[in-house]
């Protein structure tokens, strides 16, 4: 068994993205901005925000972080996003989801420019990425492919085996395997004998929220496994596999924390900085 390293692969990524974010300042241009919209005082949702406009310094980047009510009206976070929409200095946009009930995240994302949703969650980012288009691709899905691409593990031909279907993680990673060449199977809570599918999986990814659901005797032998899924039990972080139970029996596994989380925050980094350039490139190309 050998382990994914996200924590490693994401710190070399952003160190990558600190030194280009540091040759932009250095001729005179301003940094890539990231707003972060946050809608209430969920705490897990506070930590992932915080996370993220700590990312955003570490690499240089101008971090704006937007605090709205959880009983904000739906028009008045839309009018929030549209004036973000409109700023100059931002170029990513990302509102952290859940959203407080009455608020409609759908709604939501369609109002997000394309060109600064990071996320890859607008219906045009969407269907650009199940079209096989280029756009932004969500961050964790996107963040599993390049793990899993670093460590040369050969996606082409293999089957791969999705539990969850998510709008931001089991549907874009599967579309992302396809497009790679993989033959793709997608369980969720309605599959009946899920062992029956994920003991037949080359890669499994998992990322349904439930600790140690995915057990020793359910996965292949030598197979590769994601572990996309977080829990908290009792304050301490699990995974939806039982990692110390099947790291004999896999050949790749992520560790949980330490694989797919520290890859999500990296690669919302590399989509700002792609937005930034496509930003600033199409108002050059304007003048």
């Amino acid at each position: 068994m050998q382990v994914l390293d996200g924590q490693a692969l994401a710190k070399k990524i952003r160190a990558c993205i600190k030194e280009e974010v540091q040759r932009i300042v250095q001729m005179g241009k301003r940094p890539p901005g990231l707003a972060v919209v946050l809608v209430g005082d969920d705490p897990a949702s506070q930590l992932y925000v915080n996370m993220k406009e700590k990312a955003c310094r570490q690499v240089g980047m101008y971090s704006k972080k937007l605090l709205l009510p959880a009983d904000i009206s739906e028009a008045e976070l839309l009018d929030n996003i549209g004036a973000l929409n409109e700023d100059e200095k931002i170029d990513g946009i990302l509102v952290q989801l859940p959203l407080p009930n009455g608020l409609n995240e759908h709604i939501v994302n369609e109002n997000i420019n394309e060109d600064k949703d990071v996320d890859g969650f607008s219906p045009v980012n969407f269907g650009k990425l199940h079209l096989g288009i280029k756009g932004f691709e969500p961050c964790t899905p996107k963040g599993i492919i390049r793990l899993l691409k670093e460590y040369g593990i050969q996606i082409r031909g293999r089957h791969a085996v999705v539990v969850g279907r998510s709008n931001i993680v089991g549907k874009p990673v599967a579309a992302l395997l396809l497009r790679e060449n993989a033959t793709v199977t997608v369980c969720h809570s309605k599959t009946e004998n899920l062992a029956e599918y994920t003991s037949k999986a080359d890669i499994l990814v998992s990322a349904v929220g439930k600790p140690h659901m995915i057990k020793k005797d359910m996965v292949k032998e030598g197979a590769v496994v994601i572990d996309a899924g977080t829990s908290k039990v009792d304050g301490k972080l699990y995974g939806d596999c039982d990692y110390e139970e099947m790291v004999d029996k896999v050949s790749w596994i992520t560790p949980v924390p330490g694989g797919v989380g520290p890859m999500t925050i990296a690669m919302l980094l590399e989509n700002t900085l792609e937005a930034y350039k496509r930003h600033v490139l199409k108002n050059t190309d304007s003048q």
